[in-house]
């Protein structure tokens, strides 16, 4: 058998706003817009700052769904000076280039055009499929529709936007409809060529949800799920764990290429009681595979030119960071 190796990104994680037309039964990062539910943009700034003299060479930005349709959003807005939110967005992203760490994009669902439009500064981008199913925690939040997430993916496969999606297990979905996504997944892959990696995600119950009290995944049955994965999907789809929200020691040898953005600033606010394991240390949970980091675009997606124009001379200068880092 050829020796493994474990990918990484070294990222900055940036919520944008935790304000969210969405109202998921597991969520505790949703909140109505208030004083603080925005990022200012000096923070975001500063943030980004700080990340890049860490070494950190993907900013993850996340917020919740259309914001813009919450009641007061739109006041707090125009607090940063921006009208529209993907304006607000999009300016983040070039403050991101701006000092030299690639932007990628989780925004919850954008149409074909806001794609079109972010993916003119962002090296990769994603959304969580999450699940095929019609599950009772998705009934109040109409983005989590599969048909509609599915169709954004599509879309995002028409644009040659390198993409990340992946499942989250426990929310009420059967061993079957695990399998039914991910052969969903693996069919988007085959018309377009964009996935970059799926990620098996574990459910984490928050206290004060509806979900408090439902149980984690057992491991055996993340550990199945990943074994399904790689039977399902093509090789050239990395199966990414997050390593803060399960025992990624025991999960490696189920088929785990990847261990995702971990970051040595921020801390992973969707999952708040969860702290990233330190860089330093991620050999530790590996075993005797090999540990390299890697950007937010996968090589043969570098290979294809599959990003902005505006992106090359960052991407190149990366790209030949992390291999002095790799061999100093």
């Amino acid at each position: 058998m050829a020796h493994r190796t474990i990918t990484y990104s070294r990222n900055i994680f940036l919520p944008l706003t935790t304000v969210c037309r969405n109202r998921c039964g597991y969520c505790c990062f949703r909140t109505p817009a208030q004083e603080g539910c925005l990022l200012a943009p000096e923070v975001v700034a500063d943030t980004i700052r700080k990340g890049a003299a860490l070494g950190c060479t993907e900013v993850l930005f996340t917020f919740g769904e259309r914001p813009e349709l919450e009641f007061g959003f739109a006041g707090y807005l125009r607090k940063t000076g921006y009208r529209r939110f993907l304006d607000y967005v999009y300016a983040m992203c070039e403050r991101s280039i701006e000092y030299g760490v690639l932007p990628h994009t989780n925004a919850g669902i954008l149409t074909y055009d806001e794609l079109a439009k972010l993916r003119e500064v962002n090296a990769s981008m994603g959304i969580m499929l999450e699940t095929t199913a019609d599950i009772p925690a998705h009934r109040n939040s109409p983005g989590k529709k599969p048909e509609v997430r599915i169709a954004m993916i599509e879309d995002a496969g028409r644009l040659k936007i390198p993409f990340t999606t992946g499942l989250l297990l426990g929310i009420g979905e059967t061993p079957a409809d695990r399998e039914e996504s991910l052969t969903v997944i693996r069919d988007l892959h085959r018309r377009f060529g964009h996935i970059q990696e799926v990620i098996i995600q574990n459910f984490c119950p928050k206290p004060g949800t509806p979900m408090a009290g439902n149980p984690v995944p057992a491991t055996e049955e993340v550990c199945a799920t990943i074994r399904l994965a790689r039977e399902i999907l093509p090789r050239d789809i990395a199966i990414q764990i997050p390593p803060n929200l399960i025992d990624a020691q025991v999960l490696i040898p189920c088929g785990v290429d990847d261990l995702g953005g971990v970051s040595p600033l921020t801390i992973d606010y969707v999952n708040p009681e969860h702290p990233w394991p330190e860089i330093g240390r991620l050999k530790d949970l590996i075993g005797d595979a090999d540990i390299r980091e890697r950007l937010c675009i996968y090589p043969q997606f570098i290979e294809r030119g599959w990003y902005p124009p505006v992106l090359q001379p960052l991407i190149n200068r990366l790209a030949h960071t992390l291999d002095q880092r790799k061999h100093p």
